[in-house]
């Protein structure tokens, strides 16, 4: 896709070092774009420092450090004027069925995927709400509309960045602000492999199903469909369109799933309609 100059506005960028966060920062300051690009670590990021001096501002943020996140935001503001675009990136995934998963692998992964989310999001507000503009950029998961067995915990805090985003895209539509979710399938980033966590107990009983996630996590990495380059231009095409998606699907793959779900949203509804309506008082009462 063919991109015009960007160079009209700010990004922040979190989890820039790897995936999808650092072929969007990439991709950004190679169309004139300004941004700040933000990591856990940032040694790999140094060199798109040195080379867009100008337009690339590298930051160390922990998006689990309230003390942290103020302050890169605080600098960043200061050094372009603002913030046009926040993505929050920044996540990673575990596998292992609920029963497996200990609370010290699942709570850090809740930590970066929804809390680190929220504070970067609270952070960042106050600026576009005095600029009166703004667009939120928050990347979900296919796994945060469908459930897979042996990714419950890492549904759990997809699921929930989907609630908070259409909650979020309500309160600040009137403030000149967007909000649009990302919900990619199976992209050849870090998902899969090192860059998730697996449950380090594992019961029998579940091998037929989250076991086979677990087989999966392991033995698809680099063989995904998704190519993460047309994925990121996707992404800067929704934010300059004039009107950006609330859900943004990435991959073929997430369609048929979507609409399975959908379907089967709608059986239970209406088998059940009857007792839905039940549920109220009667007239008068």
């Amino acid at each position: 896709m063919a991109m015009s100059d960007l160079s009209g506005k700010v990004w922040l960028v979190t989890g820039a070092s790897t995936g999808f966060g650092r072929e969007l920062v990439e991709y950004l300051l190679s169309n004139g774009a300004q941004v700040v690009a933000t990591a856990r670590k940032v040694e790999g990021l140094q060199e798109l420092g040195a080379k867009y001096p100008k337009t690339a501002l590298v930051a160390a943020m922990d998006v689990t450090n309230q003390k942290q996140v103020d302050q890169v935001v605080e600098v960043a503001v200061k050094y372009f004027g603002g913030i046009d675009v926040l993505v929050n990136n920044a996540g990673y995934g575990m596998v292992g069925a609920v029963e497996e998963s200990a609370e010290g692998e699942f709570r850090p992964m809740f930590e970066t995927n929804v809390f680190g989310l929220i504070r970067v999001t609270q952070a960042v507000l106050p600026q576009m709400r005095e600029q009166g503009s703004g667009h939120i950029v928050n990347l979900s998961s296919i796994g945060g509309l469908v459930a897979t067995p042996g990714f419950g915990l890492y549904n759990a805090t997809k699921f929930a960045v989907e609630g908070l985003s259409e909650a979020l895209a309500q309160e600040v539509k009137p403030l000149g602000i967007s909000v649009t979710i990302v919900e990619p399938g199976p992209f050849r980033t870090k998902f899969l492999g090192k860059a998730g966590g697996e449950a380090k107990k594992r019961i029998s009983e579940y091998d037929s199903t989250a076991g086979k996630m677990r087989a999966y996590f392991t033995e698809q990495d680099g063989k995904q469909a998704g190519d993460p380059q047309k994925a990121v231009e996707a992404i800067v095409k929704a934010v300059e369109s004039e009107h950006p998606p609330l859900h943004l699907l990435l991959g073929a793959s997430t369609l048929p799933r979507v609409k399975a779900k959908i379907e089967a949203l709608q059986k239970d509804f209406t088998e059940w309609e009857s007792t839905t309506v039940g549920a109220d008082y009667r007239d008068g009462q």
